[in-house]
């Protein structure tokens, strides 16, 4: 398909290149975070406050009016074109609206920590963990006391509660779920 392969979306227009070029941005992630939380729109003062008490991790009340320039400036004459060239926003007067478009960036927040493993490579370890589990059974390593269907059920709950994990984490990075975006939660 190629680097310009288009996002699986019925009108999508936007490719996965795209997506992550304004996702590569912390001012852009932060502006789209704010949107989400607030029901899909912001003041851009607001906004530019609130995302420069975020950077010099302070309270918006304490943020100074330079601070709070740079960050307006920044969001203005770069990021919000970008994002409106993009079609995830509408700007008019100092007035941000998400698109629906924006919806497509959510699959994209998918973060792994520091000194984590990818899921996928975890779910490939968990899978090599169940088939040698089934092979000792099978071959008679573990006392006959134990049903087969317990080591049925062990598997079965690894995955189910690795699953678990795995859905409670990843809605942690969603943007727009939380008061701060996921970079500045502890």
């Amino acid at each position: 398909m190629g680097s310009q392969a288009q996002v699986e979306s019925n009108d999508s227009t936007l490719s996965s290149d795209e997506i992550h070029e304004l996702l590569s941005n912390s001012r852009r992630r932060q502006t789209i975070h704010v949107m989400k939380r607030d029901d899909g729109t912001a003041d851009l003062s607001t906004l530019a406050e609130e995302v420069a008490a975020w950077e010099n991790d302070k309270p918006v009340a304490e943020v100074t009016s330079d601070e709070r320039h740079l960050v307006y400036t920044s969001i203005q004459q770069n990021h919000i074109p970008q994002m409106e060239r993009a079609g995830v926003i509408t700007h008019q007067r100092g007035e941000l609206e998400l698109t629906d478009e924006a919806e497509e960036l959510d699959i994209y927040m998918d973060i792994v920590p520091k000194n984590s493993i990818p899921w996928g490579e975890y779910y490939l370890g968990l899978s090599a963990f169940s088939l040698a589990l089934v092979a000792a059974v099978w071959v008679g390593v573990f006392p006959a006391s134990i049903p087969d269907l317990a080591w049925a059920a062990l598997i079965g709950m690894l995955f189910l509660c690795s699953a678990a994990y795995h859905v409670y984490r990843s809605r942690e990075m969603l943007l727009g779920d939380d008061e701060k975006p996921p970079e500045f939660r502890s």
